[in-house]
């Protein structure tokens, strides 16, 4: 009787204290954790705040091949420093090579050939033919004589008309002859035929043209270094097909000089001045910062693409994007790297 009488008050004084006490630690207001990261301080009364992003002074260079193909040579590697015109990746071009070979002999087939009409005559073909004119001229005279003695002939029963006729007709051949040979010979001592001449240049020119074309696509079979540069990423492994306009072989950057690309959102584009001054702090010190200085910029406002991952940013925003550049030096930072960026602005309400 007594646990009846007594048990169930008390438990149910004490579930109505546990429940005032969980009520009031929850409305408690619970204190602001502390940044991981100091935030980058402002520099400037009235600025302008952006992220930047990282980029080779040249740019970040995308080399790729224009013809597809078996990749045979990777010549760099990820931070090599390449020179203008070296080599970085060499696709497959044995076929090319021997396709060259075969160019190589009708170019110069083509050229011996003209050789040979520039060179007519042929000093040993002149002789031939001059004894061919001599030849048909004793015999036009011997067949003169023959026919001149015939028709001395008074006796017409001496000689039938006939063999008269029969001579006749020797010198009018023998005249045909002398003509044929005089002919022949003047067309040897006049040399190649000026059409026939320009029928073998124009072959000569078209053999060589094939060479060339055949050496062009060995050459662009050759992915070489467009600048002096940095290799930043290279994705060309030996073995590997590469398509032409697919993906990058090689990230080349010139490394000289770093960029800042800044995304300067377009409600505070108007505020904006170029030349104005910008300092830069990396993200995740506060302490490593660099004045920066303007390069230019990019005269059209676009959608916003590089995303910091704060859960308040908006990503459906159009941003101005500004490029200033720092001695590369100044901080160890990387390409691709994003850094808090402050432009003093010099009207409007600045962002504190």
């Amino acid at each position: 009787m007594f646990i009846r009488k007594f048990a169930f008050p008390i438990l149910a004084v004490a579930g109505m204290v546990g429940a005032a006490y969980t009520v009031s630690t929850a409305e408690r207001t619970l204190a602001a954790a502390p940044p991981v990261v100091d935030p980058a301080p402002s520099p400037f009364n009235l600025q302008i705040a952006g992220a930047g992003l990282i980029e080779a002074a040249s740019e970040n260079v995308s080399l790729g091949t224009p013809l597809s193909g078996l990749v045979l040579e990777v010549a760099v590697t990820e931070g090599q420093v390449v020179k203008r015109g070296e080599l970085l990746v060499r696709i497959d071009d044995r076929d090319r090579r021997a396709e060259l070979v075969q160019r190589d002999a009708e170019v110069a087939a083509a050229e011996a050939e003209l050789a040979r009409l520039r060179a007519m005559p042929r000093a040993e073909d002149l002789p031939p033919a001059r004894a061919r004119v001599d030849t048909a001229k004793v015999l036009l005279e011997d067949a003169q004589t023959r026919l001149a003695m015939a028709e001395a002939i008074t006796d017409k029963r001496a000689i039938s008309s006939e063999e008269l006729s029969k001579r006749r007709f020797a010198v009018a051949t023998a005249q045909a002859d002398i003509t044929v040979a005089q002919a022949e010979l003047a067309k040897l001592e006049a040399g190649a035929w000026a059409p026939d001449v320009a029928l073998a240049e124009a072959k000569v020119r078209s053999a060589q043209a094939a060479r060339e074309r055949v050496k062009t696509e060995i050459e662009r079979l050759s992915v070489r270094a467009p600048i002096d540069g940095t290799c930043l990423q290279v994705h060309a492994r030996a073995g590997e097909f590469a398509m032409a306009g697919g993906a990058a072989l090689v990230l080349l950057g010139d490394l000289s000089r770093l960029h800042v690309r800044i995304d300067i959102d377009e409600s505070d584009a108007w505020r904006f001045s170029p030349g104005s001054p910008a300092k830069a702090f990396v993200r995740g010190n506060s302490e490593l910062s660099t004045q920066l200085e303007f390069v230019r910029v990019d005269p059209y406002v676009l959608p916003k693409r590089s995303l910091t991952g704060d859960t308040l940013e908006r990503i459906d925003t159009r941003v101005l994007q500004v490029i200033y550049s720092f001695p590369k030096e100044t901080l160890p930072v990387y390409v691709g790297q994003q850094m808090d960026v402050f432009i003093e602005s010099q009207s409007g309400r600045g962002r504190q």
